[in-house]
């Protein structure tokens, strides 16, 4: 079976989330978005990679912080979903339900994207100073957390200071989320250098479960992260990379951002496919192979 039958409960960007008593089924699909809008096209196996790599980091950091993640074997999942097994194979998890903090926590650990943006206008990033002659791609002196608001879909999230963030979920969840990102963050980053990748950036997402604040939706992946090859790194250009930067590239060259997104071209579907599988490999330390073929052996 090629797709879910069932309608979602709730839907993402890339996720569809259904009700499993007292847990969910989080579903990656093959969509991809950009600057925070869907586009048409899909990428082959983006959704399984996505999902496997979030589950080799909640199982890697599950003694620095609780994570929501339950299992990603379709024998596990409840009864209900046996008959769309094929589908959810590798790219569904099944975790607890939380009560979603609505805060992106963003880490920054070297300059580019939306802080190198605020940068150039006043050596800022989320009201943090920086010091003077970064450039682009330049290594932060220590990582960052920026926050952002958690924005609905179809609006775009909005970078906040650490303050407006204390408002809005208060001082002590505020200080939690700070400290398990920066930790996450650091402990991804050193194993990432042991495979020859730099975490540029990546985002995390938390809710309470229980009353503890908890790792949620997904980890340091190629869509939530900027993953760039050690061994081509040069300060003040823009970097190559195993992430959808390929894709933000083509539409920022090819789209002027007024109507709908366009379709991807059929080599950038397959440049893309090819660079989030590649991430998934060096990452894991092994060689990508859909599950459900795994699972039929």
């Amino acid at each position: 079976m090629n797709s879910m039958e069932r309608r979602p409960d709730s839907s993402g960007k890339v996720r569809d989330i259904y009700d499993a008593g007292d847990n969910l089924l989080i579903v990656a699909s093959d969509r991809i978005s950009a600057f925070d809008y869907i586009l048409p096209s899909e990428v082959p196996y983006k959704g399984e990679i996505l999902n496997r790599i979030s589950a080799f980091w909640f199982n890697k950091f599950a003694d620095l912080v609780p994570n929501h993640l339950v299992s990603i074997s379709t024998s596990e999942f409840p009864v209900e979903f046996a008959e769309y097994s094929d589908y959810l194979s590798g790219r569904a998890m099944l975790v607890k339900k939380a009560k979603p903090i609505m805060i992106e926590c963003i880490v920054r650990g070297y300059l580019t994207g939306s802080g190198k943006k605020t940068y150039d206008i006043d050596h800022t990033d989320c009201g943090i100073k920086l010091p003077d002659g970064l450039t682009e791609a330049s290594k932060l002196p220590e990582p960052l957390f920026t926050p952002s608001t958690k924005a609905a879909l179809g609006d775009h999230d909005e970078n906040i200071t650490f303050e407006r963030c204390c408002e809005l979920v208060g001082e002590d969840v505020a200080e939690q989320i700070r400290d398990f990102s920066l930790k996450i963050y650091q402990a991804g980053a050193e194993y990432a250098a042991t495979r020859g990748i730099i975490v540029a950036d990546t985002k995390f997402e938390f809710g309470i479960i229980d009353g503890k604040v908890t790792l949620i939706d997904e980890c340091m992946t190629p869509d939530s992260s900027r993953f760039w090859p050690a061994d081509e790194y040069e300060e003040g250009t823009a970097q190559n990379s195993y992430d959808k930067q390929y894709v933000r590239n083509w539409l920022l060259a090819n789209w002027d951002f007024k109507g709908p997104a366009p379709a991807l071209p059929p080599e950038v579907i397959k440049e893309t496919s090819e660079r989030y599988i590649e991430a998934y490999e060096i990452i894991t330390g092994e060689k990508f192979e859909p599950m459900k073929t795994k699972e039929s052996k």
